[in-house]
């Protein structure tokens, strides 16, 4: 493999310590571990792509962003993340509490995070492949989607296989009946928005943006 690029060695330098850090004292040290398989399969995945066809660094550092937040989230199985401790530490505000949330909503955040990062990643790809604007957008978008439902038919294989209290504990449903059909909305919805923003960029670099409006021509007096 040839050496990355300095920033992008540095990213995973931070990216590895993150990771490292998440594994300090661990609660949950076997959920934790199911979910950082994810992870590791993430990375080598990435590393390999990098091998092949390097991918650009803003697209690397999405795809690190996204693994940094699912590595958080696996320290606390998802259901249990301390995002309200954190608030209120920094503004004095919990986040729960303000928004009238019941459950832990970290785990949104995260099926959030996977639309809006790699949304934008795909996009790029397939425009580097010669794929039209609307053709690599349309296509993103469903990827993303198709993913989610693979992801969640994952899950649903995890809780008809494990004992119901370890299901839950990696599935962190919190009791919400609807948690997958609400997980790929938002992984689509962050990959829509993220996509049109990635799109409409697209088209005003390719001039789509620069077009003038035509004139009528000057006619000649007498």
């Amino acid at each position: 493999m040839p050496p990355f690029p300095l920033a992008y060695r540095w990213t995973l330098g931070v990216f590895l310590i993150v990771v490292a850090a998440t594994w300090w004292r661990p609660e949950h040290p076997v959920e934790q571990a199911m979910h950082h398989s994810l992870t590791v399969l993430g990375l080598v995945a990435l590393l390999l792509v990098q091998r092949r066809r390097p991918l650009p660094y803003a697209s690397f550092l999405l795809i690190l962003i996204f693994l940094v937040l699912h590595s958080v989230a696996a320290r606390w199985i998802y259901s249990f993340v301390p995002y309200d401790d954190w608030t209120e530490a920094l503004f004095g505000v919990r986040l729960n509490e303000l928004f009238g949330w019941q459950r832990n909503n970290f785990d949104r955040l995260v099926h959030l995070s996977y639309g809006l990062c790699f949304g934008p990643v795909l996009f790029a790809r397939f425009r580097e492949a010669g794929r039209g604007i609307r053709w690599a957008a349309l296509v993103a978008v469903d990827v993303v989607l198709s993913t989610s439902a693979v992801y969640e038919l994952f899950e649903w294989g995890i809780a008809m296989t494990l004992a119901p209290g370890a299901a839950e504990a990696y599935n962190g449903q919190q009791g919400d009946m609807w948690d997958a059909q609400k997980d790929m909305t938002l992984a689509t919805g962050g990959a829509i928005v993220a996509v049109a923003v990635t799109a409409l960029i697209a088209y005003h670099r390719s001039g789509f943006g620069s077009r003038r409006i035509p004139q009528p021509a000057a006619t000649l007096d007498g």
